[in-house]
């Protein structure tokens, strides 16, 4: 068997073991939520959230998110040669490096969360510097490629080298459940990676790539200029290639007339398919995985449009100020809580939610109900489709 084939192979049984999250258990959620002494509903978007993780989990019962990872996919852009970043390329690696020395500022939130944090080499331009198992003190290898193409020329990636990364991101999933991880948050590192993002994004929601386009991590006038032109290149050389994809639908996508791993192979990045990974990963493996802003949405996106089965194992955190950041979060249906104006990644919006989650499981496991303290439990009028 070739590398290919096995790589495929690999692939379709993982996507196999992604079924829908259990009903019965978010039904008995939402049934303990309403037994609880305080009025139906009222803490909103987190008792929605913990009746998702009851059925992500099997299980309405037990509800604890004591322990958290977050996994922040590290790799380099070869659009960066476009004049798309402030800086250069080496500051990935110099970042990465930051993050196992609990020096970033995810790191100081990580700390005040209680969220491990794993640097993860999916595919920065430099040699092999980590180590094969996960340790916060280490980047993790999970090296595909010396960094992608460059976007607005050529392939990000082969679609095999995707898999790859793709792959990567999955297993770490089940690696990380398997460590007793309760809760999983998607972070990244990658100077230029919202360039790739912004073109995927113009893809998959329609929007004309100067709309779909922000300044990322801050650029002068000239610099956005630049980068506008990058993705409208980019996207350009794509819909070239692959007509049919022009005014591609969400409901094409679901449907297989169109391929998102063609999209993120063509237009991604090993970060941002690392992932897209560990959202498949986490829905394989039964286990929640927050979204952090606009990249980790456009590659929750991709896994969802890749299996949609994945979005019931998926949590929003925050609404990212990148201009294609709502439109992303629109298409996939899910309400972020948070409304900062946050535009940092490296995961910080997700682990930002984290202890907030804490505390409606708390909530939601300790608290007194309506018959412990004897008193006439509240009708839930918005089931019965009537005005309370």
């Amino acid at each position: 068997m070739t590398e290919k084939t096995s790589v495929e192979k690999t692939w379709k049984a993982y996507l196999n073991k992604i079924e829908p999250a259990d009903r019965t258990a978010m039904e008995l959620a939402k049934k303990r939520w309403n037994s609880v002494a305080k009025p139906i509903g009222s803490l909103g978007i987190l008792e929605e959230d913990i009746i998702k993780i009851a059925g992500i989990r099997g299980n309405a019962s037990g509800m604890k998110l004591d322990r958290s990872a977050l996994a922040v996919m590290c790799a380099d852009h070869g659009v960066v040669a476009e004049g798309v970043s402030q800086t250069g390329k080496d500051v990935t690696r110099i970042v990465a490096e930051n993050f196992t020395k609990g020096e970033t500022s995810t790191s100081k939130m990580c700390r005040i969360s209680g969220t491990d944090l794993y640097p993860v080499d999916m595919g920065m331009d430099c040699e092999p510097t980590g180590q094969k198992e996960p340790d916060m003190h280490w980047i993790l290898d999970r090296k595909v490629a010396r960094g992608s193409g460059n976007i607005a020329r050529e392939p990000a990636m082969s679609r095999t080298g995707c898999l790859q990364a793709l792959l990567s991101g999955i297993d770490l999933a089940f690696r990380l459940k398997e460590m007793g991880y309760e809760i999983l948050a998607a972070g990244e590192m990658g100077i230029g990676n919202t360039t790739p993002a912004a073109a995927m994004s113009a893809v998959l929601t329609g929007l004309p790539p100067e709309e779909a386009t922000g300044r990322g991590a801050g650029l002068s006038d000239a610099g956005f200029e630049k980068k506008k032109k990058a993705v409208e290149m980019a996207v350009s050389r794509f819909y070239e290639k692959y007509p049919e994809y022009r005014n591609g639908t969400k409901e094409q996508y679901e449907s297989g007339e169109l391929s998102a791993v063609t999209v993120l192979a063509e237009l991604g990045g090993f970060d941002l398919a690392g992932m897209t990974g560990l959202f498949l990963g986490g829905a394989a493996a039964k286990i929640p995985v927050l979204m952090d802003g606009f990249l980790s949405t456009v590659s929750g996106l991709l896994a969802v449009l890749i299996r949609k089965e994945a979005k019931d194992y998926m949590l929003a955190s925050h609404i990212s100020t990148e201009p294609a950041g709502a439109a992303v979060l629109q298409m996939l249906d899910l309400p972020a809580p948070l409304h900062m104006g946050m535009h940092l990644g490296e995961g910080s919006g997700a682990v930002a939610m984290i202890p907030l989650l804490r505390m409606g499981a708390k909530v939601y496991e300790e608290m007194s109900t309506f018959s412990d303290i004897s008193v006439e439990q509240y009708v839930d009028y918005q089931e019965k489709g009537e005005r309370p």
